[in-house]
């Protein structure tokens, strides 16, 4: 299996590279000395690789780009939120390995109603 190709977001790129892709995507937002998100790495690139016909993987380094993990209330590492249709539809907190990570996504990416997720949306962070 070939790696994949993770995109990096930032706080000036979320909105258009996130939110009005009009794919699901996966942000996995991170620190860089944080050990659990780099332990995360090759399974990211390997679900890059093995989901690119439905998902795109993205991570954002929430020490350089702290405006937008606040809006989500980011506050531990690494914390994933898979974003459909431009809103935040499953978070998944701290490390996971990549069957965990593909066990949570499978009811978006290959349930009923095109990958539409199952449950309402998910709020931005108040705080």
């Amino acid at each position: 299996m070939g790696a994949g190709i993770v995109r990096i977001v930032t706080d000036e790129s979320f909105e258009r590279d996130v939110l009005r892709s009009g794919r699901m995507i996966l942000v996995v937002f991170g620190l860089p000395w944080c050990g659990p998100c780099r332990l995360m790495s090759p399974g990211l690139r390997a679900l890059a690789a093995t989901r690119r016909d439905r998902l795109v993987v993205a991570k954002l380094d929430a020490e350089a780009n702290p405006a937008t993990a606040a809006l989500y209330g980011v506050e531990t590492y690494p914390m994933s939120i898979l974003f459909a249709a431009g809103e935040p539809a499953l978070r998944l907190d701290g490390y996971m390995p990549l069957r965990k990570v593909e066990a949570a996504l499978a009811a978006y990416l290959d349930g009923p109603g095109g990958g539409r997720p199952r449950q309402g949306p998910i709020a931005p962070s108040a705080t």
